[in-house]
């Protein structure tokens, strides 16, 4: 099994990439993303019906995945999609469980925001917005849209548990390096080889308000087994980019501090984040 590194600790400041070298990385992502779309065939409309949240119980909990590139929300090959089913089908009603688009920020915004609205007036009290539990999960431009939601939902003072970034790439005119201080708990996982790889550190805003668990590093002589049905693109040219998001150790692990922050599914206790990270 492939063992993740740990980098070192959060204290240090890393050199910033130059903007030309961001733009460099956002060029290559709309070029490889839109060949992989052309070569696999998995271009779908954009205006294919969605579920809409309405209001959940005040003990209930809100779990929002993105998935990266271009990839459509219910696309079950990727990773974040899988979870999501898997998770939406163990706890029902009792947790909104919702997968979006990365382009779909303003929709997964609203979504939140019906949810929270437990009384159905239209607008968030003050005890709608504390009693809040709600996790954002993405992978590729998907984690630049989780950090870019917990930024919207800072302007709502609405607090967030956890934000889990996988393999980042940041999207046109967003920080996803900068985790706001409405964060309660931030993690990173990511990988270096190939041509596209993510953010190797995410920092804290406010170090007294977010805790940042970690970054992650996963290196991959071998593709997991998963990728074989993943576009044969992506699994030559973007090798460790999709070799992440197919890793089931990796999924496993955020599946896991997922469940730390739900309601139990049932009887059967979740693994802690210790046992995952020592």
């Amino acid at each position: 099994m492939l063992q993740p590194v740990r980098t070192k600790p959060h204290f240090s400041i890393r050199r910033r990439r130059s903007p030309a070298t961001k733009s460099a990385k956002t060029c290559l992502l709309l070029i490889t993303s839109f060949t992989v779309l052309i070569l696999s065939g998995t271009a779908y409309p954009a205006d294919v019906a969605r579920s809409t949240a309405v209001g959940g119980s005040p003990d209930s909990a809100i779990v929002i995945g993105f998935v990266g590139g271009f990839v459509h929300h219910d696309d079950t090959r990727h990773a974040e999609v899988q979870l999501a089913e898997k998770l939406r089908a163990e706890y029902g009603s009792r947790a909104y469980i919702g997968i979006f688009e990365n382009h779909r920020e303003e929709e997964a915004h609203t979504s939140v925001l019906k949810w929270l609205d437990t009384d159905r007036q239209g607008n968030l009290s003050d005890s709608e917005k504390h009693q809040a539990r709600i996790v954002i999960y993405g992978h590729s431009w998907g984690a630049s849209a989780v950090v870019a939601l917990a930024r919207e939902l800072q302007k709502d003072q609405i607090p967030v548990l956890l934000t889990i970034q996988v393999d980042s790439i940041t999207k046109p005119g967003q920080d996803d390096r900068t985790i706001p201080p409405n964060v309660a708990r931030a993690i990173n996982f990511y990988q270096t080889g190939g041509a596209l790889h993510g953010e190797p550190q995410i920092i804290a805003a406010d170090p007294a308000r977010t805790e940042i668990l970690g970054d992650f590093r996963f290196d991959y002589k071998k593709q997991p087994e998963p990728c074989s049905a993943y576009p044969w693109f992506a699994r030559h040219f973007l090798k460790g980019h999709t070799s992440i998001e197919c890793d089931p150790n990796v999924w496993s692990r955020i599946e896991s501090l997922i469940r730390e922050s739900l309601p139990p599914a049932s009887k059967q206790g979740s693994l802690t984040i210790t046992s995952n990270f020592q």
